[in-house]
């Protein structure tokens, strides 16, 4: 009877340390991509990336529109033109589509560089509001419930609607 009454003391301190614990250690999830594409500063952001693009698209557009009309001419005097004045000319476009090509390139990387650029103070600003919020309500950890973020289930609180009201939206 003694063995029973000591068992069952261990499991009940057990059982009362291990709830206590929990109890310790809040956790809450936020979806942070839906946070951050709600933010007002990313649909500006999004704006100016849609307008930089467009621009690029545009001369491009302008280069290659160019490039074709001087192959259609090059294409039609070729017959009365010399060999050597056909090999200048060949040179010539080739040249016209390496450029092309390299200003494709550099738009990409321009383009990556501005995301990058306008992208980095709004996450900043969605990470200090998220900590703020968190430290505010007691939690002691926050996980990112974004679709492949690592979170397999998320049933704490979900904080997105108080780090919008920080965030003034």
């Amino acid at each position: 009877m003694k063995q029973i009454k000591t068992l069952l003391l261990a499991a009940t301190l057990f059982i009362a340390g291990t709830s206590f614990m929990q109890a310790q250690t809040t956790v809450a999830h936020i979806n942070t991509q839906d946070l951050i594409a709600a933010m007002p500063a990313m649909k500006t952001a999004q704006a100016e990336m849609d307008k930089l693009g467009k621009t690029y698209e545009a001369d491009i557009k302008s280069m290659v529109t160019e490039y074709q009309n001087k192959m259609k001419l090059y294409d039609a005097e070729a017959a009365t033109k010399t060999a050597e004045e056909n090999q200048k000319r060949m040179v010539e476009v080739q040249t016209m589509q390496q450029n092309i090509q390299a200003y494709q390139g550099q738009a990409q990387q321009d383009m990556q560089k501005k995301e990058v650029d306008l992208l980095k103070p709004i996450t900043e600003k969605a990470k200090a509001a998220i900590l703020k919020v968190a430290k505010a309500q007691g939690f002691n950890y926050v996980l990112d419930s974004t679709q492949g973020g690592g979170v397999i289930m998320a049933e704490g609180k979900d904080l997105l609607a108080d780090v919008k009201k920080e965030l003034g939206f």
